[in-house]
């Protein structure tokens, strides 16, 4: 049974075979759906040629999600392909530098407003700039991913301030696009060695702590587990399920200090 038969879903983020969002397109593609990318700048050439790699070769829109004139131009862009989009996948997190590593309390306004404008904000930008191709009827399902924000992170600062921003975001939306049956749910996904967690200062620390705490284990070179996550939360298996952030890091959130 294909969980995504006939559907049309629309990811972001897709850089390097190693992120969660290239494991979401492709178990995306083996189970029915027909797979539109994003990516933007220099970054285009990139996920043109990781399009490649998937099961079917999949077309890239230029998106950046902080360009107005991006967000609106979308749905005309995504009609080249399709007639109607029933998933979207928010994988979209940056902040500079200044708002990482440990410089919490010195890190100035223009560099939060970056990590927040892209990591959060984008979430509420991108769904609205594809809700003209949901389906009146059917309505559609969203999926953002984060790292578990109701805690205070090492060294991950401002970005999980803002991640923190990302999944209250999705509770709004799941709020206001209810009534157009639109579902707006959380992967929050362990540590996986992809190239944003590389750029986190100390991400080894984390590395180095998960597994002995996961009850089920971790592998932080393992996409699949979040991917597999994700791509559930986009079948019609969680038909009433939004507004919810689903823990897939082999249960460590469960697990006291």
């Amino acid at each position: 049974m294909s969980l995504l038969k006939g559907k049309n879903i629309l990811v972001t983020g897709v850089l390097t075979e190693a992120s969660i969002a290239f494991h979401i397109a492709r178990l995306a593609q083996e189970e029915g759906a027909t797979v539109i990318l994003t990516s933007f700048g220099r970054a285009m050439s990139i996920t043109q040629r990781i399009a490649n790699r998937l099961p079917t070769p999949a077309p890239v829109i230029e998106l950046d999600v902080t360009n107005e004139e991006h967000l609106a131009a979308l749905e005309s862009k995504l009609r080249e392909h399709v007639s109607q989009i029933d998933g979207v996948v928010h994988s979209i997190g940056f902040a500079p530098e200044a708002a990482l590593g440990g410089n919490f309390l010195n890190t100035e306004w223009a560099d939060v407003s970056t990590a927040v404008h892209v990591s959060a904000y984008s979430l509420k930008a991108l769904t609205m700039a594809a809700r003209p191709l949901f389906d009146k009827e059917q309505g559609a399902s969203v999926v953002g991913l984060t790292f578990d924000a109701r805690v205070a992170w090492p060294k991950y600062d401002w970005m999980g301030v803002a991640k923190a921003a990302l999944e209250s975001c999705s509770r709004y939306l799941a709020r206001d696009l209810g009534k157009e049956k639109v579902r707006v749910n959380i992967i929050a996904a362990g540590p996986i060695k992809t190239m944003a967690a590389k750029s986190i200062p100390g991400f080894e620390e984390f590395e180095n702590v998960w597994n002995s705490r996961a009850p089920l284990s971790w592998d932080t070179s393992d996409p699949v587990p979040a991917a597999q996550g994700a791509v559930a939360l986009l079948s019609d298996w969680f038909p009433k399920t939004t507004g919810e952030m689903v823990h897939v890091d082999g249960g460590v959130h469960a697990i006291g200090g």
